[in-house]
């Protein structure tokens, strides 16, 4: 491919939450940012999408490798970036139809960034280290395949901050680990580590470092970049299939539910002890 025919989207410029590199025909993208942890703030969300889109539509790439800078995949939900999206529903307009309405419709345009990676028709390889938390369990769970180091631990963490996970946990979950493992995991929001999470099929292999890990990672987006991508295409669809319909209405019904029962005392509890650094107390409200 010519450098006049690079597809714009590989331009890392353009991206404040992303690194996107193309070579042998696998993608490496890889989150950056820009706050902590590579917690998912506002541009997370809004680059999601016309990302992933730009990676399946690229004919040079047969493969993705998604990865995390620093010592962590990712925090999750950036809380403090996004107290602004949930104020309109936590103040005095949390009631009236429209905050609820607009609200709802940021669930949505949110889901559509997860589902792009889960739609991406190139396989995507998740290489997790370090935290993989919240909204990163959202986005691995969209992957085809996760993989993960030594250090890697997980949380299913939103019950803990009075949210109802709506990005796709609890979708996608039941039919990676089981619906008895998704509970246990979705109503403690405990930490699991990486042996844990292979043992029940979250990831499938745990190399001793993030290192290996990203070599491994690596090395299995060439593998399958050798193959021939229709074919593998067509696998994929064939495979997503049955699932796609189930995911969807979960997704739908989730937004709907949030946006009537998530705005609570309690959530703003949630948000105000992040603020000021301090255990939730939450009542029921």
């Amino acid at each position: 491919m010519s450098e006049m025919s690079i597809p714009e989207y590989r331009d890392s410029d353009q991206y404040k939450a992303f690194d996107v590199t193309v070579a042998d025909h696998v993608a490496e993208v890889t989150l950056i940012g820009p706050t902590k942890g590579n917690a998912m703030g506002p541009d997370f969300w809004a680059e999601l999408v016309p990302l992933f889109q730009g990676i399946d539509t690229d004919p040079d790439v047969r493969a993705v490798v998604l990865t995390g800078s620093g010592k962590n995949f990712s925090f999750g939900l950036d809380l403090p970036a996004m107290a602004g999206d949930f104020g309109p529903v936590l103040g005095g307009d949390g009631k009236a139809a429209k905050a609820r309405t607009d609200f709802h419709n940021m669930i949505g345009r949110m889901q559509a960034g997860i589902n792009a990676v889960a739609d991406c028709r190139k396989p995507v390889i998740a290489a997790v280290q370090g935290w993989c938390i919240g909204g990163g369990v959202d986005l691995i769970t969209a992957a085809d395949i996760r993989i993960a180091s030594a250090d890697a631990k997980f949380s299913v963490r939103e019950v803990r901050v009075a949210i109802v996970a709506d990005m796709g946990s609890l979708a996608r979950l039941p039919l990676i680990i089981g619906d008895g493992h998704t509970r246990d995991l979705a109503l403690t929001g405990k930490d699991i580590d990486a042996a844990r999470a292979e043992k029940i099929g979250l990831v499938t292999n745990v190399f001793d470092t993030p290192e290996s890990l990203l070599d491994a990672a690596r090395a299995k987006g060439a593998e399958i970049a050798a193959l021939p991508p229709l074919v593998v295409q067509g696998t994929m669809n064939v495979l997503d299939h049955s699932r796609r319909s189930r995911v969807d209405e979960s997704l739908r019904y989730v937004a709907t539910w949030n946006a009537a029962f998530l705005p609570s005392n309690d959530l703003g509890e949630a948000i105000a002890s992040v603020f000021e650094k301090r255990p939730p107390q939450f009542k029921g409200e």
